[in-house]
């Protein structure tokens, strides 16, 4: 049985190690979405280009719990650990799941945090992630090249918004997918 491939971005509040999530998003490979909002991330954290481009891009933006459920796409707006109850509920909807981000370094750990480190992630989520990042340097094509140009989507004021984002490195995976890779020396 093949797994079910999952696009996810994470937005947070800086690159370093005591970052905190502001958002995550998944995109199944069918099209049902998750996207949640935290309302406990580290705000003394918030430098002037998140608040500009990512905290404006944010679906919820205040500070209330919120809930949009239909049948296929969840948004969410809570707090850490009512969002891995329902991330986790989310995600044993599918089978055996394999993960998919860009730059992955960040998002993949925060995710892992999620659930209290690598060894606790949900059993039918693979433990390795593939990023589109090392898919681009193997198909020859420049691994920094705009993912909304290269995807075809028109830019758009919702970039580092993490569904958003999810939806573009799933763009971006099925482009490369067909197109012929090189031999990287």
């Amino acid at each position: 049985m093949s797994k079910t491939k999952l696009f996810f971005d994470c937005e947070f509040t800086g690159l370093h190690q005591n970052t905190t999530l502001l958002s995550i998003g998944f995109v199944s490979e069918n099209g049902k979405t998750f996207y949640a909002e935290f309302n406990d991330f580290d705000s003394t954290q918030l430098d002037e280009w998140l608040k500009e481009n990512v905290i404006k891009n944010l679906k919820f933006n205040d500070y209330f719990q919120k809930l949009i459920e239909t049948k296929n796409d969840i948004s969410y707006k809570s707090n850490t650990k009512n969002i891995t109850k329902k991330l986790t509920k989310w995600l044993e909807h599918f089978g055996e799941i394999e993960i998919f981000s860009d730059c992955l370094s960040y998002d993949w750990v925060l995710f892992c945090q999620l659930f209290g480190g690598a060894l606790n992630i949900p059993k039918n989520v693979y433990y390795i992630p593939f990023d589109i990042c090392t898919m681009f340097k193997m198909k020859g094509i420049d691994p920094d090249i705009n993912r909304e140009e290269f995807s075809e989507t028109k830019d758009s004021i919702e970039k580092h918004n993490s569904l958003f984002d999810a939806q573009i490195i799933k763009k971006c995976f099925l482009k490369l997918e067909v197109i012929e890779g090189v031999i990287v020396h």
